[in-house]
């Protein structure tokens, strides 16, 4: 398997990344003390965000599209 690094200060090859960085600022704004912050309150969050549809993945949820049933799907790179 290949892994890919993004170079420093190249954001836009980080695009997931920094997407997912702005779906969670909505719930712990920048500055936000994290000494504050609950395990509970970040389950709830990370709750919340696997069970919002993604338009990248077809409207499923995240939940919903890790239990489909991929094993007759072609995909769109092989190693």
């Amino acid at each position: 398997m290949n892994f890919y690094f993004a170079k420093p200060y190249h954001s836009w090859e980080r695009g997931a990344n920094k997407n997912t960085n702005g779906l969670i600022r909505q719930y712990f704004p920048k500055g936000s003390s994290f000494e504050n912050i609950s395990n509970e309150d970040v389950a709830r969050i990370q709750d919340i965000l696997n069970n919002r549809p993604r338009k990248k993945l077809n409207f499923f949820t995240p939940n919903e599209f890790l239990s489909l049933d991929l094993s007759n799907q072609k995909v769109a790179f092989v190693t």
